[in-house]
């Protein structure tokens, strides 16, 4: 069967520059592509091309005959006069769209908190971003195409298109700077460079070894940017099974990789520069709880953030993280209980705004930079700020820039070198990730890595919280709860609220104690055992990717190999699944 959309040798410039040339690409039936490359190179571009709704330069596109092709852009425009379930379902009647379980399942994945009467002009940015989705998203199309469609969305909402995506029929062609995302939904990944799409098999994570790869053999001149990416490399096949038993590449290239490649933290040595640099104290919070107009926000939250800990805050939009982050920083005022802040504590937090660059907005970049310090150390090194600069991306002709004419990308990495440069001990990022493509986050992640202080991170990016914290807690029910099992125990903590909601009586849960000893001693014999399996399952999947290493040029063995390690793999995901369910219930 022919391809479904073919570019052939696609050019197309702007007056800042060439962003395509001589491409020639397609997408067949059943494609999954996520599309990565730095701001400004193209992806866009690339999309708007293959959807016809840019003319190129030169080259053609051409379309198999009575393709339905369905376009999410950054900037669609709905109108604003029409009722936001009108702009979803159009005229259908309302027996019509109310009885196709396809629709209910947009509705609710995308507009739960949208009044669906309500005009689209009276909507927020976010809420007609989602609505703008949902309107493509309830109808069959043969290739979809989505620019940067988790924009807006909120953990859960990214897990939620990530799975309906899973479960449609059409090829897809995505642009996201969300690498969970790429990785659950794509088999294939296009790499928009220096004016030229470079394919890879996988996703994120295969892509990322690939490039490595590919850098590696081509003697690239880039060094810093290689042993970048081998770190981020290092840090995607140490996580979880379901990450890295996914991307199909030559296991022994990357074992070499990592082998050469130390963990992606010195968690050690940052541990004690931390508690140089603020003692043993940095914020106690103690039985404290907040209320506005008597209304409880936080309720007898205990938390004790040490020296060193860095940690993600989950929790849904108006749950609370702002206000417990304003506990932090001193902000807001607990209505009961106290915060206590250690004698050298030094907060900073990149906001999710900008106006605090307002008043540099008409100086040059490198004007703002001169009037801060000389150097900063990172790794034991200093760096001037130019060097700071580079490593976050920006050009030496960007220096003479004014800062009201940077992207928006470029504004967050200005702003979060000035913050660095202020040297704080205790550093606070809310929603970091907003205009950042995938390098950039790569390489703000590597700085991270070396920074020596209590890194604070509210985030909606589920690859970053789980590539820059170690502890994750969230804000549900006006609480403060550790989550042992990440974003995955968040999740089905979230999924299970509205069952519980609608249980009446609500009944306080019982403790361990109340649930009867019995119960609390089979719970204990059962974690024991799954420990003890996991670590045996641990041990014996070990064993066989040193086999399979040693195999590498027997490619029957290695199948052999691969088969007896598959379901293994899948036993050690159930197994600790299990095991922190059974955890989190002894601890309740």
């Amino acid at each position: 069967m022919p391809p479904l959309v073919v570019g052939e040798r696609i050019a197309q410039s702007f007056p800042s520059g060439t962003v395509l040339s001589d491409v020639t690409i397609g997408v067949g039936d059943g494609d999954r592509i996520g599309v990565v490359g730095r701001n400004g190179d193209g992806k866009s571009t690339l999309l708007r091309i293959l959807a016809k709704r840019l003319e190129p330069d030169s080259g053609r596109v051409t379309w198999r005959r009575d393709l339905r092709v369905g376009v999410v852009e950054q900037d669609d425009v709905l109108d604003p006069g029409l009722t936001a379930i009108g702009s979803v379902v159009g005229d259908r009647p309302e027996h019509e769209w109310a009885s196709d379980p396809a629709v209910r399942d947009v509705l609710s994945g995308l507009m739960g908190d949208v009044d669906h009467h309500a005009e689209v002009g009276t909507l927020s940015g976010g809420q007609r971003r989602r609505v703008a989705l949902a309107r493509t998203l309830v109808r069959r199309w043969d290739l979809l195409i989505l620019d940067e469609p988790t924009n807006h969305l909120d953990l859960e909402g990214v897990t939620w298109l990530a799975d309906h995506v899973r479960r449609r029929s059409e090829a897809l062609l995505v642009v996201t700077h969300d690498r969970w995302f790429l990785d659950e939904v794509c088999t294939l990944t296009w790499e928009v460079h220096d004016a030229r799409v470079d394919a890879y098999e996988g996703g994120y994570a295969a892509y990322v070894l690939q490039r490595v790869e590919r850098d590696r053999q081509a003697a690239a001149s880039e060094e810093r940017r290689q042993n970048l990416m081998r770190k981020e490399l290092a840090w995607l096949r140490r996580g979880a099974p379901a990450r890295t038993s996914k991307p199909k590449f030559r296991i022994d290239a990357a074992n070499e990789l990592i082998e050469r490649e130390p963990p992606v933290r010195d968690s050690v040595s940052l541990s004690k520069l931390a508690t140089a640099r603020l003692g043993k104290d940095v914020v106690d919070i103690l039985d404290v709880s907040v209320s506005y107009d008597d209304r409880p926000v936080l309720r007898d939250v205990e938390w004790r953030i040490g020296p060193g800990d860095r940690v993600g805050i989950l929790g849904p939009n108006g749950a609370g993280k702002s206000t417990l982050l304003g506990l932090v920083t001193g902000e807001v005022t607990a209505t009961s209980g106290r915060v206590k802040r250690g004698k050298t504590v030094k907060i900073s937090a990149l906001t999710q705004h900008l106006a605090d660059l307002d008043a540099v907005a008409d100086d040059r970049v490198s004007e703002v930079v001169g009037r801060r310090r000389t150097s900063y150390e990172t790794e034991g090194k200093e760096m001037t700020p130019g060097q700071l600069l580079e490593r976050l991306g920006f050009t030496s002709a960007q220096l003479s820039t004014p800062v009201r004419d940077l992207s928006g990308g470029q504004k967050r990495r200005l702003q979060l070198m000035l913050i660095l440069l202020d040297e704080p001990n205790v550093l606070i990022l809310d929603e970091p990730t907003n205009d950042m493509d995938t390098d950039m986050l790569a390489a703000i992640e590597d700085l991270l890595d070396t920074w020596p202080g209590t890194l604070l991170v509210v985030s909606h990016d589920r690859y970053l919280l789980e590539r820059v914290t170690d502890h994750q807690f969230a804000v549900l029910d006006s609480h403060l709860r550790h989550l042992p099992g990440g974003v995955d125990e968040y999740l089905r903590l979230r999924a299970a609220q509205p069952a519980a909601a609608a249980e009446a009586p609500a009944k306080p849960a019982a403790s361990v104690s109340q649930r009867g000893g019995q119960n609390e001693r089979q719970l204990k014999k059962d974690v024991i055992r799954m420990e003890r399996q996991i670590e045996r399952l641990t041990e014996r999947i070990a064993d066989l990717d040193r086999a399979m290493v040693d195999a590498s040029s027997q490619p029957s063995r290695l199948m052999e190999l691969d088969a007896e390690r598959r379901p293994l793999a899948e036993e050690l995901e159930a197994t600790e699944e299990a095991w922190l369910e059974a955890s989190a219930e002894l601890e309740s």
